[in-house]
């Protein structure tokens, strides 16, 4: 019998009634607290044992508080291996950032970078393990590359029957679904899947879709086990314990992000060398009358853009997390406005990198058009729907 259907059925005969110190999260209707996969060990620690584990984790695979490696060490699972996705296995490494193999200094165990020379674990790197472990916190946004790393280990995993044990999280931005669809014809690292840029499903749920909907190489599945999270809803507000990644450094950057992320593009500011990264916006052209900061370089980002230059404009740190969560969509005024403030020639670093980012070229042709945010809305209401209905096969959570 498959884990997965074992699982399901622990859980429906004797839920969980691990406690959590590290969740910060309560549904607003009701006392119990979210309990990620990783906390629940009961449910998938005899499967590890006397078996050779390889786990994609970083900084966030947290069990209470303590590394998902360290737990499953203490608990007498040979551990054989770390692969790390973008940012690094500590999460402290710039965006984009090719990171480099090496060694976890307090185990001395391999780490091997799944940002840098190879972004899939190659048959030799798999050859000695009996199954991968991935626990990575997500964000819901789809150019947050984790998912894409989710995509090619999965893949990976397929290709040379290694069965793969997913831990779930609750995903921050999980309550809403919005953006256009990605064009497959523009499918990248940014970007694989043909899902819009907030899809509204944990990572978890993500993995089932990747499977179900064939989208790995040649459409082969992968030996896919979920261990899901407990008392979670796709409408909670979720503050993560511990920052994704450099750049996200609270809850507002994370809802915030599926907004600001479409300027990264483009010569305007996103708060990348501040200590606001993800929460305000300028140029050094637009108005001087403005909220004024300067990038500088800082951890997770080693060369802002307009580094050194005084940049004016919109600071968002005063709105509340409760009124960015409760509207529930993208704030696509924050890009038509920045295009309208800048000169045109300025805008763009590179229309391939706008384009991988918004999914195709139709948003930075809509915008140099001057289509109206409602014009461009209308625009993704059909792939929203057909996205929808799609989506609903593979939720976990009400």
């Amino acid at each position: 019998m498959r884990l997965y259907l074992i699982i399901v059925l622990v859980v429906l005969a004797f839920g969980c009634q691990c406690p959590s110190t590290s969740c910060q999260v309560k549904d607003v209707n009701s006392s119990k607290r979210i309990i990620p996969g990783a906390e629940r060990i009961s449910l998938y620690l005899n499967y590890l044992k006397g078996k050779n584990v390889a786990l994609v984790v970083n900084q966030s695979s947290r069990v209470h508080d303590k590394h998902l490696l360290d737990t499953l060490l203490q608990s007498d699972i040979n551990i054989v291996k770390i692969f790390s996705p973008e940012h690094g296995f500590r999460g402290n490494a710039d965006a984009g950032a090719h990171i480099k193999d090496s060694r976890d200094t307090k185990t001395g165990l391999p780490i091997i970078s799944l940002y840098g020379k190879n972004r899939k674990p190659t048959p030799a790197q798999l050859k000695d393990v009996n199954i991968v472990v991935f626990d990575i916190q997500d964000v819901g946004v789809r150019f947050y590359t984790y998912i894409s790393t989710l995509h090619l280990v999965m893949e990976a995993c397929a290709e040379n029957h290694k069965p793969l044990l997913l831990l779930d999280r609750p995903n921050p931005n999980g309550h809403y679904i919005d953006g256009p669809i990605l064009d497959t014809a523009f499918r990248s690292f940014v970007g694989m899947h043909p899902v819009p840029i907030v899809y509204g499903m944990t990572i978890g749920e993500y993995g089932k879709m990747i499977n179900g909907e064939h989208w790995l190489n040649r459409g082969i599945q992968c030996e896919l086990s979920v261990i899901p999270c407990l008392n979670y809803k796709h409408n909670m507000a979720y503050r993560l314990p511990v920052k994704p990644s450099p750049n996200l450094p609270n809850y507002r950057s994370i809802l915030l992000y599926p907004s600001l992320c479409l300027l990264e593009p483009t010569t305007v500011s996103i708060g990348r060398g501040t200590s606001k990264q993800f929460q305000i916006m300028g140029h050094p052209s637009w108005p001087d009358t403005l909220f004024s900061f300067i990038p500088r370089p800082n951890k997770g980002a080693s060369h802002p853009k307009q580094e050194g230059k005084d940049c004016y404009g919109y600071d968002f740190t005063k709105e509340t997390t409760e009124d960015l969560f409760n509207e529930d969509r993208i704030h696509l005024n924050y890009l038509i406005k920045a295009w309208a403030m800048t000169p045109h020639s300025d805008f763009f670093i590179s229309n391939g990198s706008f384009d991988r980012i918004a999914g195709s070229s139709k948003l930075r042709n809509q915008l140099i058009a001057g289509a109206s945010e409602e014009d461009i809305r209308q625009s993704w209401e059909e792939g929203l729907g057909h996205f929808k209905a799609m989506r609903l096969k593979y939720l976990l959570y009400p």
